[in-house]
């Protein structure tokens, strides 16, 4: 089936492409929304724009959208016409999305795709966390922190890439705070800057760290590719 995936950079949008090339479907495109809100229920926020970087580097082509507005109504509008612009030019059959255990993302994206004729994808839902993260790093990707909200996750976690060795913290972490391991209720952000899909890495040349003594953002100012 030709799907289009809704793309933010981040591990869950990235391995749910992996796993569709799994189950022998075709990602024809990306789409990448870049919202106003920091703190979207449906986005990924921080380093939107690096996505342009990574449909390089898995040479597939990219839609990108800019929401118009902050609430739920203007998020569900916004990607659902990139959705519909992803069907009129691509004739994608239907939408791969990371989804890993959020019902509220699950059901607006279902129901876009119902409204638009398009079968809804989600390899990743309802994966066991722990056997999640730690198959990230047996199939090769490398995965960032880009963006921390939870408590237990302080200023240290920015811009670090997870290992076995911060793997296992931040599993001790999840089980004193309470915080999701898998990050699905946006207690940190992340960035993929290599896996099996690039043909080229991302090598980050800039960065700045935003930290207000609860939450922070590893922003990133200028990107690379380079080769493997």
């Amino acid at each position: 089936m030709k799907l289009g995936a809704l793309y933010s950079g981040g591990k869950d949008s990235t391995f749910a492409i992996y796993r569709a090339r799994e189950m022998k479907h075709q990602v024809v495109c990306l789409i990448t929304m870049h919202p106003e809100a920091d703190d979207s229920m449906l986005f990924h926020y921080p380093n939107s724009w690096v996505t342009k970087h990574l449909s390089d580097a898995m040479m597939i082509p990219a839609i990108e959208f800019s929401v118009k507005g902050r609430s739920k109504d203007d998020e569900i509008e916004a990607l659902e016409e990139a959705i519909a612009q992803a069907k009129s030019a691509y004739g994608i059959q239907g939408v791969v999305y990371g989804g890993i255990a959020s019902n509220y993302q699950k059901q607006a994206f279902e129901e876009i795709c119902v409204r638009l004729g398009l079968a809804a994808v989600a390899p990743l839902w309802n994966v066991e966390s722990l056997k999640y993260m730690n198959e990230l790093l047996e199939r090769g990707f490398k995965v960032m922190i880009v963006g921390v909200s939870a408590m237990g996750l302080d200023k240290e976690w920015l811009g670090k890439q997870i290992d076995k060795a911060s793997l296992a913290k931040l599993a001790a972490l999840s089980e004193k705070s309470g915080f999701n391991l898998t990050f699905e209720g946006g207690e940190a952000e992340t960035l993929v800057t290599d896996c099996p899909l690039f043909v080229k890495k991302l090598r980050i040349n800039a960065a700045t760290t935003h930290w207000d003594g609860q939450r922070g953002i590893f922003e990133i100012l200028d990107v690379s590719l380079v080769k493997k």
